[in-house]
């Protein structure tokens, strides 16, 4: 596969330039060891008053097949997303908690979970990891499969592992994963003065 190194319009560190979010997944297992120190990356994230909102379910695949917790989140993901993602190692169930024990809700719950997430991609990165993250999935399946409490909320799953055949991919998938990657020009996203005045470089 060639290089899929985003073409930034200023130079960043490998470690984002060279992330991206492939379909195609080789089935060798990933260490424990590896999956807890992503997790300990995305312990260390950002969190306001250092309330450390996010959870996460692990659900890995072994010597003897996946898991219960891989098979319990694989289940609960949308049908287009199971066709490609029975091949990662590792899936992941990110979830935060988004009211307080009082009833107040927790606004900003989401963005640290981000936050958090974010973190354990850049240590995947760094490891030769790759981290696939998605919107598709039944999140009250998750809840009532895993015994989530009602102040949380699963937000998204993660797929992990090392990069596989695209080959191995349906067609529609497979053709996604040599698509160019593209990102708007930083001027349509970054503001100035006025919100639409382009920040100028």
């Amino acid at each position: 596969m060639t290089s899929r190194t985003a073409s930034t319009s200023v130079r960043l560190t490998p470690l984002l330039a060279e992330r991206w979010s492939p379909r195609a997944f080789d089935a060798a297992l990933v260490t424990s060891d590896v999956v807890a120190a992503l997790l300990e990356a995305a312990r260390w994230a950002p969190s306001a008053n250092n309330y450390q909102p996010w959870r996460f379910l692990v659900g890995q695949t072994t010597t003897d097949g996946a898991d219960a917790t891989h098979k319990g989140i694989f289940d609960a993901l949308a049908e287009f997303n199971q066709v490609w993602a029975s091949a990662a190692p590792v899936l992941v169930a990110a979830i935060t908690e988004v009211e307080h024990e009082d009833g107040s809700v927790r606004e900003i719950a989401p963005y640290e979970l981000g936050l958090a997430v974010s973190q354990l991609t850049v240590e995947a990165t760094a490891r030769g990891l790759f981290v696939h993250q998605m919107g598709g999935f039944d999140a009250d399946q998750v809840s009532a499969t895993f015994g989530v409490p009602p102040q949380y909320r699963t937000v998204v799953v993660l797929a992990i592992g090392r990069l596989g055949d695209p080959e191995s991919l349906p067609a529609w998938a497979a053709e996604r994963e040599s698509a160019p990657r593209e990102r708007k020009p930083l001027g349509e996203i970054a503001f100035t003065d006025t919100f639409g005045t382009p920040y100028a470089v």
